[in-house]
């Protein structure tokens, strides 16, 4: 067995199973109508026929549900632990798992006071008749909260967490690589686990169908079924009024787990990402990419770190509220998972219903890390590619000068391209012109609109970038992610590098490079003397 060279070859010649998929989901369960503080005083006076909606009425709610919630522990003979300040629940779960009995029920319950927003209710007073009447206003406060963690035969472990006071938020947390788990098991297809995933399979396409297969119906599904067991803070004829939770998504991880031959075959492929990111040295936090223009309605920071922990390194990409983790996984696969906290980050609503659209940012986003890895070591461009760069084009009647290489503005363009090429949303012009006039030495304000519409259609004649249908909006296309990182990184670590440590008037005479052209210059003049060739 042959060792990997690179990156490309790690991905290309030693994953023995690759396998993509939703791994942990962390969902909020929510009344819409009552997230307002006018939802909240209708469904007091028109709903349940109160004079005024107070915070009084709310508590004379929860009692009966927390009261409920006691006797249900007590029926099903369920054990009730509160937890600690600082306490890790998920070891906890994990060691009543190991003693639960059964494959499906109620593992246990816990208890925990957290804060949380909540309605509380505040004198006000008309302007026209000078009465007060109590109002209903957003606060925060410290209430108790019940975990349900059960097991499911389709899911597997998972717990739903409800608030006792209203509006009764829950939150429901799933893993999706459980669920697969589960399916291969009732079916009988022999598989490997991994801590969270799975290392081997018997049948990896049945495998990778199981995963597509996680859709939002099959979550809600589990979340009425396993409402209507438990009980519930709204009382029958609430629901049927329609005072029934929706789901949206908190947290999303997507994940693809490729499994390698050997853990040396990891161990290659992290030592070659780091060593194409960092000059020199292996630090435990750096700075790479995402090097965007933020304001202030631009959450989160643009970075991209390299974090090794002990002798394992991991790569962490922040986008907004997003990351994406790429780490060894038990020595054994190679774990890409973009975790998106906020759907709007992607210009997605937050409702269940928008999972399929949600996936495909997250599984796209892992695909194209790995993409920028391969080429980064991989990218070869032929002599015709480069003439067709460097030399002016045309494209019917539009005709476009070329990006010579030795450019300095041309070599500024493809590098904010190299930033730009992970963004699923693409480039506006603005974009561009504020990330490439700091690289000029010039202000963004520089620039005018029709400096940047003259270099935006150099580089989608030269088919670098295309257009997104429908907006003002660019993406970099697979060439041109392929030319920039060529360019660039040519430019900036062999040329300059280069001349700098040959060139006689500015370089030391300490390197090998140097010294070879010394050597080459006396070579030649001894030569000279020799031939007694004239000046």
């Amino acid at each position: 067995m042959t060792l990997p060279r690179s990156v490309a070859d790690v991905l290309s010649q030693h994953v023995t199973l690759e396998v993509e998929g939703i791994d942990r989901m962390y969902l909020n369960d929510y009344q819409p109508r009552l997230q307002t503080d006018r939802g909240v005083a209708a469904f007091f006076r028109f709903h349940r026929g109160e004079t005024f909606a107070s915070s009084v009425l709310m508590d004379t709610i929860s009692k009966p549900f927390i009261a409920a919630v006691e006797r249900f522990v007590e029926h099903e003979q369920v054990p009730l632990i509160t937890f600690a300040k600082g306490q890790r629940k998920d070891d906890i779960a994990k060691e009543h798992h190991a003693r639960f009995q059964g494959t499906e029920g109620i593992v246990f319950v816990g208890k925990a006071q957290e804060k949380t927003p909540v309605f509380g209710t505040e004198k006000r007073r008309n302007p026209d008749t000078g009465q007060k009447y109590p109002w209903n206003v957003r606060r925060t406060a410290m209430v108790n909260y019940f975990y349900f963690y059960s097991l499911d035969e389709d899911f597997g472990p998972f717990f739903l967490k409800v608030c006792t006071y209203f509006p009764y938020n829950a939150k429901l947390c799933i893993n999706g690589h459980e669920y697969v788990k589960r399916q291969l098991a009732k079916e009988g297809i022999a598989f490997e686990a991994l801590d969270n995933g799975v290392l081997s399979c018997a049948d990896p396409k049945r495998l990778q169908r199981h995963c597509d297969g996680l859709s939002a119906a099959k979550i809600d599904a589990l979340l009425r079924k396993w409402l209507r067991r438990l009980p519930h803070p709204f009382t029958v004829k609430d629901r049927a009024a329609g005072y029934r939770y929706c789901v949206s998504i908190l947290q999303a991880e997507f994940s693809l787990t490729q499994v390698l031959d050997r853990p040396l075959s990891g161990r290659i492929f992290f030592e070659e990402v780091i060593r194409e990111n960092l000059d020199l040295g292996r630090p435990d936090q750096v700075h790479l990419i995402f090097d965007r223009r933020v304001t202030k309605r631009t959450p989160g920071r643009f970075r991209t770190r390299v974090l090794t922990e002990g002798v394992t390194p991991s790569l962490h990409i922040d986008y907004k509220h997003s990351r994406i983790k790429q780490y060894h996984k038990e020595g054994r696969a190679l774990r890409t998972e973009t975790t998106i906290n906020d759907t709007r980050d992607f210009g997605i609503g937050k409702r269940l219903c928008n999972l399929p659209a949600l996936r495909q940012i997250g599984f796209q986003a892992n695909r194209r890390l790995l993409d920028v890895q391969r080429i980064s070591q991989d990218c070869a461009v032929g002599e015709e590619a480069f003439r067709r760069i460097n030399d002016p084009v045309e494209v019917g009647e539009q005709r476009a000068s070329g990006l010579r290489f030795a450019d300095a503005a041309a070599q500024a363009l493809l590098s904010a391209l190299v930033v730009f090429r992970l963004l699923p949303r693409g480039f506006s012009s603005r974009d561009l012109r504020d990330h490439w006039a700091p690289l000029l030495g010039k202000a963004p304000d520089d620039m005018t609109m029709g400096q940047m519409g003259y270099h935006l259609r150099r580089l989608r004649l030269h088919g670098l970038i295309e257009r997104i249908p429908g907006t003002h909006r660019y993406r970099v296309t697979t060439q041109g992610g392929r030319v920039a990182l060529f360019f660039t990184r040519v430019d900036n670590r062999v040329l300059r590098p280069g001349f700098a440590l040959f060139t006689p008037e500015e370089a030391r005479n300490d390197s090998d490079l140097r010294r070879g052209f010394d050597q080459l210059d006396g070579a030649i003049d001894h030569w000279f003397k020799q031939e007694k060739v004239p000046a």
